[in-house]
């Protein structure tokens, strides 16, 4: 089933929990997404599953902009696994720095051991760090939502609020200084690839006032 049949399917079955929300992903084609700066083959759509290959990557953004919203979506990391999502985000320039980039990471493998708290999967990087202990091992489907509303972030992995933070509350000047995205109000999400195989289906979002 794609995930446009599957988000229609949950509506019509009375899932308030799904109303309102329109799926971004066809499970065939990247229809509605654009890709930069492509590393090998992209983005590869299969069998309902949008693929970033371990020899793959670049960033895949949506064509529409996003101001307030409620972002979800399923992903599967394989060992070692590195993405992220990329909000409000431009698309050119480093999305963690120029828009804002929440981590998709397989943050137990060993090559991560020395990580800092706001690197971990589900931190919007380098700002605000996430609770551990909610994702599952690899080769397992995660769910996560993003919730931007104004200047508060939330995140949510697996039914557990992991990131909650509050743009306004920033007063760190290095920290502001570094991230001028945090100052946008609206623009693209996207998936961010880094050379790891990463999995993502049920890709959908719904939009705040």
């Amino acid at each position: 089933m794609t995930a446009s049949l599957l988000v229609a399917c949950l509506v019509l079955s009375g899932d308030a929990s799904e109303e309102g929300f329109v799926s971004l992903f066809d499970g065939k084609s990247l229809e509605g997404w654009t890709v930069v700066n492509p590393k090998g083959p992209g983005y590869v759509p299969k069998d309902g599953v949008l693929v970033c290959p371990a020899d793959g990557g670049g960033n895949c953004f949506t064509k529409e902009e996003y101001a307030n919203f409620v972002f979800r979506f399923d992903f599967k990391l394989s060992r070692g696994g590195n993405n992220g999502v990329g909000i409000r985000a431009p698309l050119e320039g480093d999305a963690a720095y120029v828009g804002m980039e929440v981590q998709v990471l397989d943050d137990p493998a060993i090559e991560y051991v020395a990580l800092r708290p706001s690197q971990y999967c589900g931190s919007v990087y380098d700002v605000f760090p996430a609770k551990r202990g909610s994702l599952k091992p690899t080769g397992e489907w995660n769910s996560m939502e993003i919730m931007a509303e104004g200047t508060k972030l939330k995140v949510t992995l697996n039914s557990d609020v992991i990131t909650e933070g509050d743009i306004a509350t920033l007063t760190d000047e290095a920290t502001l200084n570094k991230h001028p995205g945090l100052k946008r109000t609206a623009g693209h999400i996207g998936f961010l690839g880094h050379g790891t195989l990463v999995e993502f289906k049920n890709i959908r979002v719904k939009k705040l006032p």
